[in-house]
């Protein structure tokens, strides 16, 4: 479609350069050709816009075959405009000047045209075909028809039309001819893919027999090869026994010649010992017998010697005290006896005790000169 702009009652016009732009003026022909750019006044302008590039015409139809059964042909046809001024005379391909829409449907047209002459072409062939051959062979019958029939075709070169290529997509019968049609076929692969399976199950069958084959025959060499271990295994265990036993009576021969020879050693050094304390405690009873008797001897002397001082001591204190006088006596009986009693704090005398004390100190006085206890023979300090 033209680009067209508005200037102060103007109106400019810029083709594109696939379009064929054609401009009259007053029934004179102003500007023709494609990709132009002019100004013009859209009350005395008559435009035509022409494609010239090539277009794709996509059609699809339904056709009978010889055998009465309905096809649907797909095909695609490509043209060009190859006169745009012999075209714009046969179609209505003028636009509005102001806004440079065409005012008709030309392509439209053409589509109508080049469909219904391909049309025609394709159904005068698939007529007189069966439906298996159209299905094998009818695309290229069919196109090689159409694109004969189009160019035989005299309304296309009136009007301006060049056809550049046909081709036909498919042709498809209908959907439940079609399964029929593939039934066959699917059996026949179905009984090929069954066969194929049984003799892959074969395959496999046998190739699992010679695995269980193989198998077997290594589970045996297996078991011969066990049998042979285990019996090495025995002779190994029973040298290890042997060696070990010869080796544990040679260690227990060792050991008892070593305990013998420990125990000779340990009697030797036990006899050795016992002399030796028997001979330690012989000359230790003869030290302590000879102690013992020097010992007594020295006792006997001290204690011969120890009375003796004694018997002197009492001679000599009876000596002394038989000539000494009573009062002396008393007074010395008094300082023993003071010397021997407990620590008084206090003494508490009644006149009891007191008169006592001082009848016998006055009848002692009066029985002479040896004093209390002399005549009795008595010792000083008291009886007992």
């Amino acid at each position: 479609m033209a680009d067209i702009t508005r200037r102060l009652g103007w109106r400019h016009l810029r083709g594109a350069p696939t379009a064929h732009v054609r401009h009259h003026r007053s029934g004179r022909l102003v500007h023709d050709g494609p990709g132009l750019s002019f100004w013009y006044r859209s009350l005395t302008a008559a435009l035509s816009e022409v494609p010239v590039d090539d277009r794709e015409l996509a059609m699809t139809f339904r056709a009978r075959t010889a055998d009465f059964q309905d096809v649907a042909v797909q095909a695609t046809v490509t043209y060009r405009i190859g006169d745009p001024a012999l075209a714009a005379a046969r179609l209505d391909f003028s636009i509005d000047p102001d806004t440079g829409i065409w005012r008709g449907a030309p392509l439209e047209q053409l589509g109508t045209l080049l469909t219904e002459t391909a049309q025609q072409h394709a159904l005068a062939v698939l007529a007189r075909t069966p439906l298996a051959s159209a299905l094998v062979d009818g695309v290229g019958a069919v196109r090689d028809r159409i694109a004969a029939g189009l160019a035989a075709e005299p309304r296309l070169p009136a009007t301006g039309i060049e056809v550049v290529a046909v081709r036909v997509v498919a042709l498809r019968p209908e959907p439940e001819v079609e399964r029929a049609l593939r039934t066959p076929a699917r059996e026949q692969i179905q009984q090929e893919a069954d066969r194929a399976t049984y003799e892959r199950r074969a395959v496999a069958v046998e190739r699992e027999r010679a695995i269980a084959e193989n198998e077997l025959a290594s589970k045996i060499e297996l078991a011969r090869r066990e049998e042979r271990l285990v019996e090495q295994r025995g002779t190994n265990t029973r040298r290890e026994a042997e060696e070990g036993a010869a080796a544990d009576k040679v260690r227990a021969e060792a050991e008892a010649s070593r305990a013998v020879r420990l125990a000779e050693a340990e009697a030797a050094r036990q006899v050795a010992l016992a002399d030796a304390e028997a001979q330690r405690t012989e000359r230790l009873a003869e030290a302590e017998a000879t102690r013992t008797a020097r010992l007594a001897r020295a006792e006997a002397e001290a204690a011969r010697a120890v009375g003796e001082a004694r018997a002197q001591a009492q001679a000599a204190w009876l000596r002394v005290h038989a000539d000494v006088d009573v009062a002396v006596l008393h007074a010395l009986t008094g300082t023993r006896l003071a010397e021997n009693l407990p620590h008084i704090d206090s003494v508490t005398v009644s006149p009891d005790v007191l008169t006592g004390l001082i009848s016998r100190l006055a009848g002692g006085a009066s029985t002479g000169r040896g004093g209390p206890g002399v005549a009795d023979g008595t010792p000083p300090g008291g009886r007992g």
